[in-house]
């Protein structure tokens, strides 16, 4: 099983950067209705772009990314995502508030990579929920070793089959996950920023020691779950996941608490990242 994973993973890094370089005004238009933090001009100035990928209910997912400036060498490659579980309103909103800020001050320290909102169904449905189109919990979709056991019995002792955080049949069962860790693949991000909510700490997988503070959040590593993007990217591949979890997944941080978790975020990665070259590899086992 997981032969056929990587064989289709392989072939969909090929495609990456291939896709559609339209702005998504459809997209900003449903964002902007669903969500009152973020206005239509706002998503609009963002100058999104979709990515090659489509929801399973056909919503595209969009994209941006800040590439170096000019000669300069960024220090690092850096991955942004939010929106996985769709009932996160602030992990949306707050990137969208992130790439406000980059928009005005992007020096090129880093090459940016932004996606915004990686699970749109779930947000957009009339009553938003955590889960895509397919009831999916992305954020347990992902290969990780011994995936169908260890995700199936987790699902059924540890959450007693809660649909909430049902992991889908098998691994990369959803574009939407198999779009990101194409993405992984096609960048080779050298850490990856997660936001969710609303545990209001900050957690993380993998190399190096973790940030022990991030704006107002304080470190409290939560675990790794079987087919999560901490233990996949950060456990199985090497590469440093940020999670930040903000306290509500319905109300906003001030503006002040925003531009504090972006400030400590980029000096963290000034100071951290990357700590030596990697080679991005699967070990996931039979699934």
């Amino acid at each position: 099983m997981f032969k056929t994973h990587l064989t289709w993973l392989l072939a969909w890094v090929g495609m990456v950067g291939t896709g559609v370089q339209a702005e998504g005004p459809g997209v900003c238009v449903l964002v902007a209705a669903k969500l009152a933090s973020i206005s239509l001009p706002e998503c609009q100035g963002r100058r999104l772009r979709s990515s090659e990928a489509i929801s399973v209910m056909g919503t595209p997912i969009v994209e941006k990314i800040y590439p170096p400036l000019g000669r300069r060498i960024p220090k690092a490659r850096i991955l942004v995502v939010g929106g996985i579980h769709g009932d996160e309103y602030a992990s949306v909103s707050v990137v969208f508030k992130w790439m406000k800020i980059l928009d005005r001050h992007h020096s090129g320290l880093f090459h940016w990579y932004f996606v915004p909102l990686l699970n749109p169904d779930g947000l957009l449905r009339p009553k938003s929920q955590r889960m895509n189109a397919n009831g999916v919990d992305l954020n347990r979709n992902f290969p990780t070793p011994n995936w169908l056991a260890k995700t199936r019995h987790y699902w059924v002792k540890e959450t007693r089959r809660n649909l909430r955080r049902y992991p889908g049949i098998a691994p990369l069962s959803e574009p939407e996950s198999q779009w990101l860790a194409a993405t992984i693949h096609h960048f080779r991000p050298d850490a990856i920023v997660a936001v969710h909510a609303p545990h209001g700490v900050v957690d993380y997988d993998g190399p190096p020691e973790a940030p022990r503070r991030l704006g107002y959040l304080n470190r409290n590593l939560m675990g790794t779950y079987p087919g999560s993007l901490g233990n996949y990217a950060g456990i199985q591949l090497g590469i440093p996941v940020i999670t930040l979890e903000l306290p509500s997944a319905g109300s906003m941080p001030t503006s002040g608490q925003i531009r504090r978790l972006w400030v400590d975020l980029v000096r963290w990665l000034r100071l951290n990242i990357p700590r030596a070259p990697k080679q991005l590899t699967h070990h996931a086992g039979p699934s």
